[in-house]
């Protein structure tokens, strides 16, 4: 997948199979539905494994409030609490409109396998959703970036990681 400002996702316009159809049109339900009881934007995901259904999430961002429950994140942590691990290799995320840079780095760390997508971001920018915006200033160099990320070397903040490295404990993620 090669994400670029304008289509996130790498493009591509599939057509599905039977059960693909079925699964995207329930997250375009869950979308649908979300929007229709003003419980927060107009998102919603499935993530798939073995062609059942083991997560669900619609975007609920005002509805708690937090900025990082989107569709997708819901979908996955309710997935992973289905399955009972963090791993979710083998599984398939299905979700109404392309992920934004948060939610697509998200199915990276559960090792999802692919992405499914309904409708291309832009309807998300059009909509009032930073998307696209967030797109393009990830491409940016850390230092044309408007958020500003600073470091400050402190030794303690390396202590956990050095314990890490000797711990014979670690589950690897």
């Amino acid at each position: 997948m090669n994400p670029s400002p304008s289509d996130p996702s790498g493009g591509g316009r599939a057509q599905g199979s039977a059960s693909e159809i079925r699964f995207l049109e329930e997250a375009a339900r869950l979308a649908t539905e979300n929007v229709l009881q003003s419980e927060g934007g107009p998102f919603g995901a499935v993530v798939v494994r073995e062609n059942a259904i083991v997560g669900r999430g619609v975007n609920r961002v005002t509805a708690r409030p937090d900025p990082t429950a989107h569709a997708e994140i819901e979908a996955i942590r309710e997935a992973a609490q289905t399955i009972g691990r963090f791993d979710l290799g083998g599984c398939v995320l299905y979700v109404n409109c392309d992920p934004c840079p948060m939610c697509l780095a998200a199915a990276y760390w559960a090792r999802i396998e692919r992405i499914v997508c309904g409708a291309p971001s832009s309807l998300a920018a059009e909509a009032g959703f930073l998307d696209v915006a967030l797109w393009k200033e990830v491409q940016l160099p850390p230092e044309e970036r408007r958020l500003l990320v600073e470091r400050i070397d402190l030794p303690a903040c390396r202590q956990a990681f050095a314990l890490w490295n000797q711990s014979k404990n670690k589950i690897h993620y």
